[in-house]
Parts: structure tokens; C-alpha cells; sequence
């Protein structure tokens, strides 16, 4: 199928569009998406030498799925969320730890305290943001050698059996959909976000990881998470039901209602020049 990962166009949306997106999947997206692969995890704490007293500014928390993965190994976190739907969820999500704290607000209204970060965490996030502003403000928000770390979960794709099986639905519904993402293009892309970083000549020393991470769904589990991806949220809703549908009875009858898909669980990280 199509390449659903983050694409660098989203941040064009205007403030609204942005704000919104996710609103009407803001339960389907807590409860489906995938969550960080626990080696990602530890091997950016690692690198990016994280103190347990360290302080974390993440941009774009979402329902809070790497937030609580990093609040479960007892850093400070200040999480900025424009989505108040998605916001609520991590909210609720982290409301144990004590020591996170929650502004629904977008990175680029946000205004620089004076307190510098440990490090400023974005994840399946960054590419929201206005590339002018970005890694600027991301560089301005850390300490002096402090790290930008970027963790990204690639869009689940099915086996190539399974995709040739829906090839046909996709075609007829929504053709533009249509194109498969394998592995190697996935490793590109996160290869590309990484040279973005360094691009910005803001900061150095690119660490850059993956691990491959494999997930068998049913069919409503999997109907779920692809309405939680943009590409999906971009159709009118009939062209979606009528896809979704036929998507379902393939599936239901070819291959008894679930499916193994897999994607790239992965991190760049940076240190700030």
C-alpha cells in the first residue's frame, strides 16, 4: 500500500486543520497505535546519557504512548499537545506519575521558559512542525551538549501476500493508496529524517537505530489503526466505509480475520552544536 509515513508537508496545514486532525480518532489512536519498541527506548536514555533527574520536553505527546515510557523510567517531562482530545487521553494516561505536566499548546506558540531541557523529545511528531522553526526552537529549549531525540514508528504493513490480496480493493476505492512501503523504503526514510537533523547545522554527533517489530491484528484491530493515519483521515467518509468494508471481507475470508503486519520501530538522536 501506500507510504503513510510522516510526510514533511503536514506542518502546511493551517493552525485549525492541525489542531483538529485527530479529534474524531483520538480513542482509536490511544488505543491502536503501535507503542516504541523498549530497545529504542533505552538505547536513546543511553545515549543521550539521561540522568534519573533528568527534565524531558516533549513536542507533540499525542495520548502520551512514549511519554509513559519514559515517565516509567522516572524523568521529569513537560508534554506539549495542541490536540485538547489527545491531550485529555495523556493526561489520564500519565495521571500516576507526578511528575509530568501537560500544555495544550503548539511548539511554535509555546514560549521558551527559562529552565533548559536534558533533552527535547519528539515522537512521530517533528514532522508537523514548521521546518524553519523546528530545530531552532528545539536547539534554544536544551542545556549547552543537551540531545534532540526523535522516535518513530513506521506505518504497520501487511506481508506481500496479504497486500496482492487488498491491491484490488485499494485500486477500486482509493487508488492513490495503492502503493506498497517495504522495508528498505521505510529505512530510507528514517535515514532521511536523520540527515534533516544534521542539515539544520544545529547539531551533531547522529546516532541513528531500528528495530523490526512484528504485530498480528484481527480484522477490526487493523481497521481501527490504518483510521488513525492520515492518508485514511483525508478521505470522505463514504470512500473510506466503502473501502473499509471490502478490506474487512478480504480479509475476514482469505485469511480468517487476522493478519501479521510489521514496521520499523526507530530513533535519531542529536546532540545540540
Amino acid at each position: 500500500m501506500k507510504n503513510l509515513s510522516p510526510q514533511p508537508d503536514y506542518y502546511a496545514k493551517d493552525a485549525a486543520q492541525r489542531k483538529s486532525w485527530y479529534t474524531k480518532v483520538a480513542d482509536a489512536y490511544n488505543q491502536a497505535r503501535p507503542r516504541y519498541h523498549q530497545d529504542i527506548i533505552s538505547r536513546a536514555v543511553e545515549l543521550a546519557h539521561l540522568a534519573n533527574d533528568a527534565i524531558i520536553l516533549e513536542i507533540g505527546c499525542g495520548t502520551g504512548i512514549a511519554t509513559i515510557a519514559f515517565a516509567q523510567l522516572g524523568f521529569s517531562i513537560v508534554c506539549l499537545e495542541p490536540n485538547q482530545e489527545m491531550c485529555s487521553f495523556a493526561r489520564q494516561n500519565c495521571s500516576q506519575y507526578l511528575s509530568i505536566q501537560f500544555h495544550n499548546s503548539f511548539f511554535e506558540e509555546w514560549k521558551l521558559e527559562t529552565i533548559k531541557f536534558d533533552a527535547v523529545l519528539a515522537a512521530t511528531a517533528f514532522h508537523w512542525i514548521q521546518p524553519e522553526i523546528k530545530y531552532q526552537k528545539a536547539a534554544d529549549a536544551l542545556k549547552d551538549s543537551g540531545y534532540l531525540i526523535l522516535l518513530w514508528n513506521m506505518t504497520p504493513q501487511p506481508p506481500d501476500e496479504i497486500y496482492q490480496a487488498l491491491h484490488e480493493v485499494y485500486q477500486q476505492h482509493a487508488p492513490s493508496l495503492a502503493r506498497y512501503e517495504d522495508k528498505a523504503t521505510q529505512e530510507e526514510i528514517v535515514r532521511g529524517f536523520g540527515q534533516n537533523i544534521l542539515d539544520s547545522g544545529l547539531f551533531k554527533n547522529l546516532v541513528c537505530e531500528h528495530r523490526e517489530c512484528n504485530v498480528t491484528l484481527n480484522t477490526n484491530d487493523y481497521l481501527t489503526l490504518l483510521s488513525t493515519y492520515s492518508p485514511y483521515l483525508a478521505l470522505e467518509a463514504q470512500t473510506r466505509d466503502a473501502l473499509f468494508t471490502d478490506i474487512s471481507e478480504v480479509i475476514d475470508k482469505k485469511f480468517k480475520g487476522r493478519i501479521e503486519i510489521s514496521y520499523l520501530s526507530a530513533f535519531q538522536l542529536a546532540q545540540k552544536i
